[in-house]
């Protein structure tokens, strides 16, 4: 029995029993995920001047107070414009044990459209980190960079995850794991303390496609609303020419895909980190979390590949077929889920490989 790691489905439901987590309205019933909560956007939105974080000494409302510009009612539905930064509070509110902290990412399907959100508490220093035994609201900044978007009070734009303790696996750790479950489908696997390589496949598919370009000037994509929208009203397909090279426009956005299959057993989770800075002016990845069963056959996730959200910054930045983009960390499950993601779930992005979010049609 492990006494730390990250905590699973039927422990975050343990969490809103003992009063830990609360929440303005009924659960949906799909919000807890194997290892991770579902954020709900509440009723009203505040578009304000620049992000911030509230520091030591400060709650997020008093510096709303200060910075806000205007507030929008988000009840029946209201547009969020490209270039803008909002802040929302969140239905969801913490009273954590003192052993118990958090973390926030982008969902995967928040992250595909382009959509920038961090999760901010009261008296806090860092985006997307909740200390252990906090007690408080929780707020989300968001901030649509290339598509305008429809939210509304309920929507889920970000989840949150819970640990006990110390859960990352050490590099020895990681190369054991991988021995045993293959983690990345790769002859040569690049392991470190940072966790296990992802590259980049830049050959494509049969038809040659190796990606997404977003488009300009579009109209709005309501985010609740699922396979809504042409893909080549919004996105401009990139196939490959021979080079398998792709250069990277500044401050353009790229869907591309991992070249390895991942997979995350069942009492692991995963998650990609901000790729270092020094091998590249760019960006791979907002939303960052794998779930226990993603890739897994049990779940029916063979062959599951990282659809990867990419910024260049700056300068324009050629990549190459095989370029190291990313890495995973994975940390331990304090217990294995009672559903894995996949199968069990009905997942979205289960069995993927190069694939946009779900509120677009297949072609």
């Amino acid at each position: 029995m492990r006494t730390t790691g990250i905590l699973p489905d039927r422990d975050i439901a343990a969490l809103f029993d003992a009063g830990a987590l609360k929440s303005a309205g009924p659960l949906d019933v799909d919000q807890i995920q194997p290892a991770s909560l579902d954020l709900r956007l509440g009723t009203k939105a505040y578009r304000v001047r620049a992000s911030f974080l509230p520091g030591p000494n400060s709650t997020v409302a008093d510096k709303l107070e200060r910075l806000k510009l205007h507030e929008i009612d988000l009840s029946g539905g209201a547009v969020l414009e490209t270039g803008c930064v909002y802040i929302v509070p969140l239905q969801e509110s913490l009273t954590l044990p003192a052993g118990v902290s958090a973390s926030a990412n982008p969902k995967s399907s928040t992250g595909r459209l382009d959509i920038f959100t961090r999760v901010m508490a009261d008296r806090t220093q860092e985006f997307d980190k909740i200390p252990a035994g906090y007690d408080g609201p929780l707020f989300i900044e968001v901030s649509p960079r290339t598509f305008p978007i429809v939210v509304r009070a309920g929507s889920r734009l970000s989840q949150i995850r819970f640990r006990m303790g110390h859960a990352l696996l050490s590099e020895i750790e990681l190369q054991g794991l991988h021995a045993r479950e293959t983690l990345v489908a790769s002859d040569e696997p690049n392991i470190s303390g940072d966790g296990i390589a992802l590259s980049i496949d830049l050959v494509g598919d049969r038809e040659g496609l190796i990606g997404y370009r977003g488009k300009h000037h579009t109209a709005v994509i309501d985010v609740d609303v699922r396979g809504a929208q042409d893909l080549h009203d919004f996105w401009e397909p990139l196939y490959s020419r021979g080079k398998q090279e792709l250069i990277l426009d500044p401050d353009e956005f790229y869907i591309l895909v991992s070249r390895e299959a991942v997979h995350v057993p069942p009492d692991h989770a995963a998650e990609m980190t901000p790729f270092d800075p020094l091998v590249g002016e760019f960006r791979v990845h907002y939303a960052g979390f794998f779930d226990p069963g993603f890739g897994n056959t049990e779940a029916g996730g063979t062959g599951s590949r990282a659809v990867l959200e990419v910024r260049s910054h700056e300068v324009p930045f050629i990549l190459e077929h095989g370029q190291i983009v990313g890495r995973l960390v994975y940390e331990h499950m304090l217990s294995r889920p009672d559903r894995l993601y996949g199968s069990d779930l009905k997942s979205n992005y289960q069995a993927q490989g190069l694939k946009l979010s779900k509120h677009f049609r297949s072609p």
